[in-house]
């Protein structure tokens, strides 16, 4: 692969790039994804703790804005490098890096369901379980689609399909931003193959291949096999700074809920304390614990950037031609390595395991399901152009019958009820926790009144 093509800031449809003073086509990329409905409901979407009501513990706009800040230094930074040495095309500077890093940063949880990665798990086992007579309906090569449901997949949907120009390549996105944002550059249909380098993960749905194989061709990624590409350079530096943030960040959570003690995330991340005289103090100081954390998670953040930067450099040629062995963390100095994976540990087994994030989850599984009763009878009615179902369609008034594909009525059966199967997941997709909740409690006759 080379810079000049994974930099592609042609956008999505074969469009011209827009470029403006000031305003490049890449920032113009920022701006859509900050100014959009999909990112602004993250704000009221589960990051560890569902529906928490302590306002100090992080939610996904949170989480991805923080993410976003250190993708775009980690951009900027590795584009300073490479431009040093003379690898970036001259029309591009180390900025676009960080924008496009920033950007794909910003989205990479948009798709996100109500109750975060419980809400994955509790659509993937609705349609294995009680909702599995509806696969039956679809093509085998799009069950996957619904029965190992991906939020990532819904993020792709949201930025090439849904938000804005609603199936005429969403947001318009550049091809350099939309190839970072692939994490997982395959389809939910190869996703379970023996060869798949992560079984279960994906970054797009059947339904949106179109949008992906444009996407991975204008950006020159290297191809594996049928819908199967290697990941972009960049997106490496999205997963580090995702990881990263939630290495830190989960710990920061746990702390403030009273979950985790000082002593113990003391321990866990001295390795990667800076050795200088501004920590020694702050970790001598009778501060309270959450201003201490906090105070010394931009001087962990800062090693761990530096670190990044030197894992991305030190194997470059690697990640051009398409052969890096696992993440960018796993090539980082062995301290780092370990404070990011230990964290992650302890954040496993102390706070996603609390009871209190249990019962929660719990919950949220009876939620998704009440709703997706309720969502999937009416599209797949909707589909068959029954309407002898009062209620089913007014939830199909609910969801918007203007937002369906345009071309319907134009698809034969099966597509059809394939298509409204998904625009149905879409929208429970798109609900934060709290909608969710009393959307539940409505289908469910348990009626509250909303103003």
């Amino acid at each position: 692969m080379d810079w000049a093509t994974l930099l592609n800031k042609g956008r999505l449809g074969q469009r011209s790039p827009k470029d403006e003073s000031g305003r490049t086509a890449f920032l113009r990329d920022h701006d859509k994804i900050i100014f959009s409905g999909a990112f602004r409901r993250l704000a009221r979407k589960t990051q560890v703790h569902p529906l928490a009501t302590n306002d100090h513990v992080h939610n996904r706009l949170t989480h991805s804005l923080e993410v976003s800040c250190v993708g775009r230094t980690l951009g900027i930074q590795v584009g300073q490098r490479l431009a040093k040495q003379g690898l970036l095309p001259p029309q591009v500077d180390a900025a676009d890096l960080g924008d496009i890093v920033q950007s794909a940063c910003l989205a990479h949880d948009i798709g996100n369901p109500p109750f975060g990665h419980t809400g994955e798990r509790a659509i993937r086992a609705w349609f294995r379980h009680q909702g599995s007579q509806w696969l039956d309906l679809v093509a085998p090569s799009q069950r996957n689609d619904l029965s190992l449901f991906e939020g990532n997949a819904e993020g792709f949907r949201i930025l090439t399909k849904s938000e804005y120009h609603q199936y005429d390549d969403g947001m318009r996105l550049t091809y350099a931003t939309l190839a970072t944002f692939l994490k997982y550059p395959w389809l939910s249909s190869t996703c379970d193959d023996n060869d798949c380098p992560r079984p279960g993960k994906y970054s797009a749905f059947v339904a949106d291949s179109a949008a992906f194989e444009e996407t991975c061709q204008a950006t020159g990624l290297i191809k594996l096999g049928p819908m199967h590409y290697v990941r972009h350079p960049l997106a490496y530096l999205v997963e580090a700074a995702d990881d990263f943030c939630y290495a830190i960040i989960d710990l920061e959570d746990g702390l403030e809920m009273d979950l985790l003690h000082w002593d113990e995330v003391h321990a866990l991340l001295a390795p990667a304390f800076p050795d200088s005289d501004e920590v020694r103090s702050l970790l001598q100081s009778d501060m309270r614990v959450g201003r201490k954390a906090a105070l010394l998670r931009g001087k962990i953040i800062e090693r761990f950037i530096e670190a990044g930067i030197e894992a991305f450099m030190a194997n470059h040629d690697k990640l051009l031609a398409g052969t890096l062995q696992g993440d960018l963390i796993s090539h980082c100095e062995p301290a780092v390595r370990d404070v990011v994976e230990n964290a992650k540990q302890l954040a496993k087994t102390k706070v996603f395991e609390h009871p209190r994030k249990i019962e929660l989850e719990i919950g949220a599984f009876e939620v998704i399901g009440t709703l997706l009763n309720g969502l999937i009878e009416a599209a797949v009615s909707h589909a068959r152009h029954d309407e002898s179902n009062y209620r089913h369609q007014r939830i199909i008034d609910l969801i918007g019958r203007h937002s369906f594909p345009p071309e319907l009525n134009a698809l034969d059966e099966q597509q059809r009820i394939y298509q409204c199967i998904m625009r149905a997941v879409d929208f429970l997709s798109g609900m934060t926790d709290n909608y969710a909740t009393y959307l539940a409690k409505q289908f469910a006759g348990m009626a509250e009144t909303r103003y």
